[in-house]
């Protein structure tokens, strides 16, 4: 990373740079992710990806909106507010509160992985069951982005810009080796790059254009670590719950009816 007393980097050469974190660090890396997109986990172990991966779809948009309400430019905001749709969806019929998300929405999508790994919808979206190193990792993500500089927080979205690679892994590895899973419950995944895509170009213009002096530099490299240790600790989490065995106390594990025991 740059130092504060050098010379700052060129747009080129700080994108390179934040491209090196995300190929040395990003979450497709993770030997969790290997053996879901490989086959080699247990219905048990889909299943508890799955809900704790909503908890921290659920915040995406709340974490949007935090960012959103901090913008002073209304082209920006009417930029940014793009994602909150995406996720939430668009409620054509008067909605009422505390809805799931509107069906063409991504965390409508979601649900349908949940649905089709047999987990009950109602504790999905209560979040019962939920890891804690999940709810600390997301809330700690939700905090950065309503806490940090606005940069910093464009910044951390920059994940996305290697998404799509880990989605297509992800979908052609988890129709070819389990059998509960369908290309419906897949549509979370299969509309999601074209979004990830162009939101990351957005998010990477505009870090180009603002992050000028070492001191940014270095925070916006830094907040792209940050996401990216959130999202690696979901993963440690899973794995040593599910896979090592070790769930802490509260944490989902499956009975006849896919309930959570606490």
């Amino acid at each position: 990373m740059t130092a504060p007393d050098e010379a700052p980097l060129t747009p080129d050469q700080l994108e390179a740079a934040l491209r090196r974190i995300g190929a040395a660090r990003y979450h497709n890396l993770h030997p969790f992710h290997r053996r879901l997109h490989g086959g080699a986990c247990t219905r048990v172990e889909v299943q508890a990806w799955a809900l704790n991966r909503y908890h921290y779809q659920s915040r995406i948009p709340i974490k949007d909106a935090t960012i959103l309400a901090r913008m002073d430019d209304p082209a920006l905001r009417r930029a940014w507010r793009q994602r909150i749709t995406d996720h939430d969806g668009e409620d054509q019929g008067g909605g009422s509160g505390g809805d799931a998300g509107a069906e063409d929405g991504g965390i409508a999508r979601w649900l349908a992985l949940t649905d089709a790994v047999g987990l009950d919808r109602a504790m999905v979206t209560a979040g019962r069951g939920v890891l804690p190193a999940t709810r600390f990792a997301v809330g700690a993500y939700v905090h950065f982005c309503a806490e940090r500089p606005l940069l910093d927080a464009i910044a951390s979205s920059l994940t996305e810009l290697f998404s799509p690679q880990v989605i297509g892994e992800r979908v052609s590895g988890m129709l070819a080796h389990y059998d509960f899973i369908d290309g419906a419950a897949l549509a979370y995944f299969t509309r999601r790059p074209p979004q990830a895509e162009r939101d990351a170009a957005f998010a990477l213009d505009y870090v180009r254009r603002h992050a000028v002096t070492p001191a940014d530099q270095q925070a916006v490299m830094a907040a792209l670590v940050f996401k990216t240790d959130v999202l690696w600790a979901q993963l440690d989490a899973l794995w040593h719950a599910y896979v090592a065995g070790h769930p802490p106390p509260g944490a989902w594990q499956p009975d006849d009816d896919a309930k959570v025991w606490t």
